[in-house]
């Protein structure tokens, strides 16, 4: 038998700035959920202490502002460095542009989701298939901001307000963007449950230290892989030398 050491190879796939998205992100949604559930189904507290007087309702709005800001913050740097991160971390990753990824989602779906198939699928990166529905769940972020921000502006009457205010138009009134917001937040509960299981399951399964990676940014790659992604990074790197003399030849003339 062919040792760990000798069959598998260390590569950096996380950078940094993507595994602080990660957990930023992580805590903001945990924060955002509950305070969130909170604002939609205040409980009924009994004390002698007036309502007005203790204003926790108002520190829950609070917190969950801050949170959001703190979430939509969070998703335009993982904007930005989706343009300049490393190719992991890139947007070409997120939409299915290659026949190969077509057929690593074709193949995913068939492994992983219909179980029609128990030979493991081995990946440096996100497979096919969670890079796309991590892109369905970019969306969802996209509609959680502008939802929240729509209700935000209205309530408190601040100065983005005309930049939001006619979503609540657009939608039907402030009560359709209420339940879209509420939704929303079901999904990015549904979904992270099923992220965390499949995290752990893959772990087990391909043993190469996906679930560790977003704290080190480290996987453990098959030599082979390993080989053939170091392979198309030198040809990527030839291209790019190759055109950036062109251009040089092309400003000296």
């Amino acid at each position: 038998m062919i040792s760990r050491r000798k069959s598998l190879r260390e590569i950096y796939v996380w950078e940094l700035p993507v595994r602080i998205f990660h957990w930023a992100n992580a805590v903001a949604i945990v924060v955002l959920c509950v305070t969130g559930y909170l604002i939609g189904n205040p409980p009924a507290i009994q004390h002698a202490t007036p309502p007005e007087a203790n204003y926790w309702f108002g520190w829950v709005r609070f917190i969950h502002f801050v949170a959001a800001f703190v979430f939509i913050l969070n998703f335009l740097v993982r904007l930005y460095w989706a343009f300049a991160g490393n190719s992991f971390a890139r947007w070409n990753n997120y939409l299915p542009l290659t026949r190969k990824q077509w057929r690593g989602i074709r193949d995913t779906t068939k492994v992983d989701v219909l179980l029609l198939s128990p030979k493991p699928l081995y990946d440096i990166g996100h497979n096919s298939l969670a890079a796309f529905t991590y892109f369905g769940v970019f969306v969802l972020f996209i509609i959680q901001t502008v939802t929240g921000l729509a209700m935000f502006c209205v309530s408190t009457n601040n100065v983005m307000e005309p930049f939001f205010s006619w979503i609540l138009q657009l939608c039907g009134g402030f009560f359709v963007v209420r339940q879209i917001h509420h939704l929303a937040m079901w999904a990015f509960i549904l979904f992270s449950i099923a992220h965390i299981y499949l995290v752990f399951y893959h772990d087990y399964i391909e043993r190469n230290g996906i679930a560790s990676s977003i704290i080190g940014g480290w996987k453990f790659i098959r030599e082979d892989l390993a080989e053939e992604y170091e392979t198309e990074q030198n040809q990527q790197q030839q291209i790019h030398r190759q055109k950036e003399e062109i251009s040089h030849e092309t400003k000296r003339k």
